[in-house]
């Protein structure tokens, strides 16, 4: 179809979106249906870990849909099985449970806790999570998210997910009581606004929940498979969570998540979880493809030499305009700016010509930004370039 004969009303209303229509995308640049070009530095939102259409998945999704798409997941099929192997041969995990998005595998992070703690906790269901933090929109995400006024946008909330502050360890010690089972956060709180837990909060953390008994829950969804220089983000602390998820980047741009825990944890019957598309073969091969390139040698250190270059620009721009600075951790990172012009500054970076640029905030005093894992210090260059244009511009 043409795109001057497509109807955009015919999509649900769920957000705003700008009149353009995506066609083709390649690395870190994504074009329009007019030809127009725009630098992107959201990737749909640390999802394109190897920017857009990137070679590796176009070949796994070529093969493999010459062979076997989906069995079901009544069956093993070969790339699911290898890319479990990847995973837990280089993590602190046993097994998984591969699915479609990060709230998926975070909705069975909570039914995995809640059977664990039925079964070893004399019924404990309750799982203290964080003030601001973000699991993702299901009912039961969106309970366990700190997000402001989600605790009554679909009303009533699941219950059971009672609120500490991030990188405050007393808030947590505070909720803990005999229908606690478990701790749940994002090494970095991306909706949040990029806040990274402190590693001292994270370590101390871990000792409070093996002292009380309770499971540890890493939502690596937007952090995991190398968006933060290391392979997953609690390797920085350095920790060992007894259950995390991944989601986003995994799929470099295909739906796939996955839900990781030690065999101790690992309590599930059969029927307890499933997923019609869950561990399709085409699914996870691209994941297998995705997960072979970040593991190449020198990949992980490159992404965090461009993070800390990202980092320098920021800072530079921050301190040319004045405003309060940066941070974030490798290629996840926010430029803190002293009002609220967040907003604006993605409408008009959007409207630019004739290069386009995509950004994201989150919050209206910040940006974010989470680029293509493989981007160039030159396309770095070139969005700072673009920015400051934009922060100078009068008005």
């Amino acid at each position: 179809m043409k795109p001057e004969n497509l109807n955009t009303h015919a999509l649900m209303f769920v957000t705003p979106r700008p009149e353009l229509v995506f066609e083709r995308g390649e690395g870190s640049w994504i074009f329009d249906s007019t030809g127009k070009r725009y630098l992107d530095f959201i990737q749909g939102w640390a999802v394109n870990a190897l920017g857009h259409s990137p070679l590796e998945i176009r070949q796994a999704l070529a093969q493999q849909a010459q062979k076997l798409i989906n069995p079901s997941p009544a069956f093993y099929n070969e790339p699911a099985v290898a890319l479990a192997q990847l995973l837990t041969q280089h993590s602190c995990f046993d097994r998984v449970f591969f699915a479609n998005s990060g709230a998926e595998a975070n909705e069975g992070a909570i039914k995995l806790a809640r059977k664990w703690g039925r079964q070893h906790k004399g019924g404990a269901f309750e799982i203290i999570t964080f003030e601001q933090g973000f699991h993702g929109r299901t009912l039961a995400t969106m309970s366990a998210s700190g997000k402001p006024g989600w605790d009554t946008l679909f009303a009533p909330q699941v219950s059971g997910f009672p609120k500490a502050r991030l990188n405050d360890i007393d808030s947590v010690r505070a909720l803990i009581d005999d229908r606690t089972v478990a701790v749940m956060l994002e090494p970095v709180q991306g909706e949040a606004g990029v806040i990274p837990a402190d590693p001292v909060f994270l370590q101390e953390l871990r000792r409070l929940t093996r002292e009380r008994e309770l499971l540890l829950i890493a939502d690596e969804v937007q952090t995991g498979v190398g968006r933060t220089g290391k392979l997953f983000a609690y390797q920085h602390a350095p920790i060992e969570p007894d259950i995390m998820t991944l989601g986003k980047g995994i799929g470099g741009g295909v739906p796939l998540s996955a839900l990781l825990a030690k065999e101790a944890v690992c309590c599930f019957e059969a029927g307890d979880q499933g997923g019609t598309y869950n561990g399709n073969p085409l699914m996870t091969s691209v994941g297998l493809a995705v997960l072979n390139r970040i593991l190449a040698p020198g990949f992980l250190a490159e992404v965090t030499a461009m993070g800390a270059y990202l980092s320098q620009r920021l800072q530079d721009l921050a301190h040319r305009h004045g405003f309060p600075g940066e941070r974030g951790v490798g290629l996840l990172r926010a430029l803190i700016l002293p009002d609220d012009r967040g907003p604006a500054i993605v409408k008009t970076g959007l409207a630019l010509a004739p290069t386009g640029l995509l950004l994201n905030s989150p919050r209206p005093n910040l940006l974010r930004f989470m680029p293509a894992l493989n981007v160039s210090r030159e396309e770095i260059d070139r969005m700072v370039d673009l920015l400051d244009g934009i922060i100078n511009r009068p008005g």
